[in-house]
């Protein structure tokens, strides 16, 4: 399951709303994550005599655990025949099912089923009694079954997720109803029919009986029954497909190595198929029509990725085919179905628009599922981060080897930030969280970013080799098993030879981060420099001391720095150093591998020294960002040295530093990168910086980079520029790029026409605002706004009416209807604010009333949305 990227960008709106929007005062919303109480057993000590100056007696409780499922049942197979009734969104199954003993005799079986009509359920023939309470399907096997004694089922039911399922989710997957009918009734001309399912975390059984646990996995098989028209995907290898006299057609699927329940997947449409291959196995791809010569650009590197991963784990690829599919309105970013990987249709761009932003990381991420979460997976959700943090860290592997360490460890603090903003906005819990109030709730940051963060601490403290070597034993040792973070620990200790209970028990199961405060102290007559390092976590919420090995690098000239391995197990440590001369910088965590917040209190003399000799990129990025905002032309000097900067994502960051008022001189440098850096967001951020100037002497670059460039992200801030150099050209190329398939550019257009308040331009903003998605619609809900509040009321009541529409359609985007939505509440506030200005009583009385007429949109809206964190953002509306 891949959380960033998309949909985590719903806890972060609460961030827009915070950051100096110019429209009606709101108060800002905070996003507090669903809970719900599961059904967890509160065990109480026995009550002790209290002293008899205690006032009152103690009550002592066991902390809350949420243990693994236990296994009384094993599934061994499952076999589904399947048919869809579209127009009641109905799944017509037949459910064959294998089984036996756990290890104790049993004659009593309980399946998850959620809320289906079931017809009947046979064994060798016969009816078996059961008990049904739409959760949980208890049946009466008729007989005591003994340990490895088999029996097969046979269970006739109607599904009906669409009825009773959505109401549930989490920040990374926004809904529980386990199947979709896209376009069921063909009522969005505009919208391809199609059905796919989301089973993590426990809603396959939904459509299915099945026990739906991730310490569960068996084989299966599929008959899906559909119109001739469409495609079908599935778990395993398409077996054969028969065509039927109702002009329908069956295709059977086989997936014969076991995998969880949560991991079977179909998904059905008119979907274009491109076939790839690697290592003489079948790899594929199902996109739509239009984008099928995109296919393999969507995909990029993907039989790259399958030999990297197995070269890199010594374990082949253990699966016998990979296919990737891309769907409508999907409920998250992606998901790792063992062999059938689901994406939201967020990565289906053209080749040009993936120029510089490809898929890489999110490809990645859910390939590498397909060991450290479809081979091996987690034994319950607590262990949740034993799949995710390894996919995680798998985007880290993938960009060091394809584009380099510094690509990586940019990504690894991108990865840090979310973690640590996390923190920030929740609070902190152990990797291995048993206390978790919904299983739901372990889809956040500690289980994706942190846990990678933690496997590289841990891969930096063991070394490569021995990093590589213990996960192909724990690969090997644990195949298709459900595993705990002890297991990896093992492996790691059989490995190293070294008892690693300290790492894991610090990182796994403690929790938070430390916070350093870093001072340095050098006594030039004795030639000796203390480094002072204090930890200053809360700890209260936190280790008060966390065990740290680093290493230090103290550099007394730009040669090689003097190295010393060291470990901080104090709360407050003094290391102290014999050193002949000041040093010109001193190097904490000189590697850069803690997961820590760090206050690191350096000169900016040494700030300078750092970039421009520091060994790695979080050298070059924390001096770059210390040194930010700071004028003076030695401090300059360096952000011009950073436009040379070998990754493209510090010659960004140096653009973005650079004060044109103190160092005028760099607008030909920023003209030049425009035009021949070979990477199109430093081209982007060049251009946007020339937008800053407004000097018309960089006309000529701004048009020939709308009229030259292949990246729409740079032909937007080309476009942008010029319009600061004369708005009259820059209005002429915008009305020739209204009908642009790029919604970089369309946003661009906007800014345009926003600023021109041009109210005949009201037709692009609502034509093209169901095309617009995720940050970029929020800025261009922004411009929308802009223009309507110079519109007569009757054309804000059309344009809104439009909104809400958007609005209450369930399949847009969350990024969409919030912006609607949010735009249709931003122009209510102005509403009132009018009134409350206006100079007569009647004027008073219409604004009102159209603030009335808003503030009813709003409750239909809030009435339609099923996405739990908008629910909570619209209670503030």
């Amino acid at each position: 399951m891949n959380q960033p990227h998309y949909l985590l960008g719903l806890f972060f709106l609460t961030l827009f709303l915070s950051c100096g929007s110019k429209k009606a005062a709101q108060t800002t919303p905070v996003v507090v994550f669903e809970q719900r109480d599961l059904d967890t057993l509160e065990v109480s000590a026995p009550k002790v005599d209290a002293p008899a100056e205690s006032p009152q007696d103690e009550v002592y409780t066991l902390p809350k655990y949420n243990p693994t499922y236990t296994l009384r049942n094993d599934l061994l197979h499952t076999d589904l025949n399947l048919k869809f009734d579209w127009p009641n969104q109905h799944v017509i199954g037949i459910a064959t099912l294998t089984l036996k003993p756990y290890f104790y005799p049993t004659r009593i079986l309980e399946l998850d089923a959620k809320d289906f009509d079931i017809n009947s359920i046979k064994l060798s023939g016969k009816d078996l009694k059961y008990d049904y309470n739409g959760e949980i399907l208890t049946i009466d096997l008729g007989k005591t079954y003994q340990k490895d004694q088999e029996y097969t089922i046979v269970i006739d039911y109607i599904a009906k997720p669409a009825e009773t399922g959505g109401q549930g989710g989490s920040a990374a997957i926004t809904s529980d109803q386990g199947l979709f009918f896209i376009n069921h009734d063909q009522s969005d001309p505009n919208k391809p029919m199609q059905i796919w399912t989301q089973g993590e975390t426990e809603w396959n059984s939904r459509w299915f009986p099945t026990i739906d646990k991730p310490n569960e996995r068996c084989t299966q098989e599929m008959h899906l029954t559909v119109q001739d028209r469409f495609k079908t995907l599935s778990n395993g290898l398409m077996t054969g497909s028969d065509k039927n006299a109702d002009g329908t057609r069956t295709d059977h699927w086989k997936m014969d190595q076991p995998h969880a329940p949560y991991l079977f997947m179909i998904a059905v449409g008119e979907f274009a198929v491109v076939k790839d291959s690697w290592d003489g196995m079948l790899v594929d791809y199902y996109v739509e029509p239009e984008y099928e010569k995109d296919a393999k650009a969507i995909f990029a590197h993907t039989p790259e990725m399958l030999s990297f991963f197995s070269e890199k784990l010594g374990v082949k690829y253990p699966w016998k085919k990979y296919s990737q599919v891309v769907v409508r309105d999907y409920v998250s970013g992606a998901m790792e179905n063992t062999t059938g990987v689901i994406f939201g249709e967020f990565v289906q761009q053209t080749t040009q628009d993936l120029i510089d932003n490809n898929n890489d990381g999110i490809v990645a991420h859910e390939l590498f599922h397909h060991w450290f979460g479809d081979y091996v997976t987690c034994e319950s959700w607590a262990n949740l981060t034993m799949n995710e943090g390894f996919a995680n860290y798998s985007e880290y592997l993938w960009f060091e080897h394809k584009y380099g360490k510094d690509r990586a460890d940019s990504h690894r603090r991108s990865e840090m930030q979310g973690y640590v903003g996390s923190v920030g906005q929740g609070g902190a819990h152990p990797l291995i969280h048993f206390e978790h109030d919904d299983k739901e709730d372990m889809f956040d940051a500690h289980s994706y970013n942190k846990g990678g963060l933690v496997l590289h601490m841990l891969r930096s403290y063991v070394g490569d080799d021995a990093f590589f070597a213990a996960l192909k034993l724990y690969l090997n040792e644990n195949a298709y098993t459900a595993v705990e973070a002890h297991d990896l620990r093992l492996a790691f200790e059989e490995v190293t030879g070294e008892d690693l209970n300290w790492f894991f028990n610090q990182w796994y199961f403690e929790q938070g981060h430390p916070v350093l405060n870093i001072n340095y102290d050098y006594d030039a007559t004795a030639g000796k420099l203390d480094v002072i390092i204090q930890q200053e976590q809360d700890p209260k919420a936190n280790p008060p001391i966390f065990q740290l090995p680093f290493a230090i690098d103290i550099y007394t000239d730009a040669g090689a720095p003097m190295r010393t391995e060291v470990l901080m197990n104090q709360r407050k440590q003094v290391f102290s150093f014999d050193v002949p001369s000041k040093p010109l910088l001193v190097n904490v965590d000189a590697d850069k591998v803690l997961l820590a917040e760090k206050r690191d209190n350096k000169t900016d003399d040494a700030l300078i020294f750092q970039y421009k000799n520091g060994k790695n990129y979080f050298d070059r990025y924390e001096a770059l960002q210390a040194l930010g905002g700071k004028s003076s032309s030695n401090i300059q000097s360096v952000f011009e040295m950073g436009l040379g900067d070998p990754y493209w994502g510090l010659r960004s960051k140096a653009i973005s530093l650079i004060d044109l008022k103190a160092n005028p001189a760099t607008l030909p440098k920023l003209a030049e990168i425009g035009r021949k850096d070979p990477h199109s967001a430093v081209r982007a951020a060049a251009f946007n910086k020339l937008a800053d100037a407004g000097d018309s002497k960089y006309i000529g670059a701004a048009k020939q980079a709308i009229d030259q460039d292949k990246v729409s992200r740079v032909q937007a801030a080309a476009l942008n520029a010029l319009y600061a150099m004369t708005p009259s050209e820059a209005l002429n190329y915008a009305t020739k790029l209204e009908e642009s398939k790029s919604v970089t550019i369309l946003g661009a257009v906007s800014n345009i026409y926003a600023d021109q308040k041009d109210l005949s331009k009201l037709a692009f903003f609502s034509k093209n605002m169901s095309k617009v998605d995720g940050y970029g619609a929020m800025d261009y809900f922004e411009n929308y706004f802009s223009i309507l509040q110079s519109a007569d009321d009757a054309t804000v009541s059309e344009n809104t009416s439009l909104m809400k529409d958007l609005a209450v359609d369930m399949g847009q985007s969350p990024w969409r209807r919030f912006a609607a939505t949010k735009t249709i509440n931003d122009i209510r506030g102005f509403y009132l604010d009018k009134a409350d200005k206006a100079a007569s009583a009647e004027k008073q009385t219409s604004l009102r009333s159209g603030a009335d007429k808003l503030t009813q949109m709003i409750e239909t809206i809030k009435a339609a949305e099923t996405n739990d964190q908008l629910k909570l953002i619209y209670q503030r509306f």
